[in-house]
């Protein structure tokens, strides 16, 4: 296994458990504006990327900034109201991520959200001074473009092979195979694993734990499900 020493996380549906709340809010902006309604698989399989590109994917046929823009605002005002509590981490997470600080990694992530998302939630878990680095998709580019992972590895002074991406969406595995990252796909998030797999993650999880577990070289592949390239 390489010697990692920068792990980057998505943060929605590999750390915090608020894809429920996102394909709600996404129901209720389309309800709003009066687009139709999508399946719940659907709204799942856009989740990691910007909120723009989000909107533009589900459905192709706006072309109104007036209309993409009242869509956008009321998702973002039914998810704020959803996150007056924030989403809950999943089992294990933060035991993991404290452990691996102790171990000496350094700590970043790498989201969909915004700036000004990613802050409220961080300050809500009072995480504002957690990780190393952050970045978000509307001061770059979204994910799966290659620049996020970029930004962070040269935040950190860290080469690609030294670097690991940690999500749950088909984007982020794609982001991380553009910037010749290696990757871990989490099946209990926003997509199945079976679709993961085919991006070639180092290893594919569902529970977190596994995760901690797999990089102090406490598991085998029967525990986990290691990817073919390892």
């Amino acid at each position: 296994m390489p010697d990692y020493q920068l792990l980057i996380f998505d943060w929605d549906g590999t750390l915090v458990d608020s894809i429920g709340r996102i394909v709600e809010s996404m129901h209720r902006a389309a309800e709003a504006c009066g687009l139709p309604q999508l399946s719940d698989e659907a709204i799942k399989g856009i989740i990691g990327l910007g909120l723009p590109e989000a909107i533009q994917t589900l459905y192709p046929e706006l072309r109104e900034t007036p209309l993409i823009e009242r869509f956008r605002i009321g998702y973002g005002e039914h998810y704020m109201t959803l996150e007056s509590e924030p989403s809950a981490f999943f089992p294990g997470v933060e035991e993991s991520l404290a452990a691996f600080r102790e171990q000496g990694y350094r700590l970043a992530v790498a989201t969909g959200k915004s700036r000004r998302g990613l802050h409220r939630v961080l300050e809500g878990h009072g995480w504002l001074d957690y990780f190393d680095v952050t970045r978000c998709a509307d001061e770059t580019a979204s994910k799966p473009d290659p620049l996020m992972l970029r930004e962070i590895m040269g935040q950190c002074a860290v080469a690609p092979e030294r670097a690991l991406m940690v999500g749950d969406s088909v984007f982020d595995l794609m982001m991380a195979k553009n910037a010749d990252v290696d990757s871990v796909a989490v099946g209990f998030g926003a997509q199945p694993l079976d679709g993961l797999r085919l991006h070639g993650p180092r290893l594919a999880i569902n529970e977190f734990s596994e995760l901690r577990a797999w990089l102090e070289g406490r598991v085998s592949a029967n525990t986990v499900e290691v990817g073919e390239y390892v």
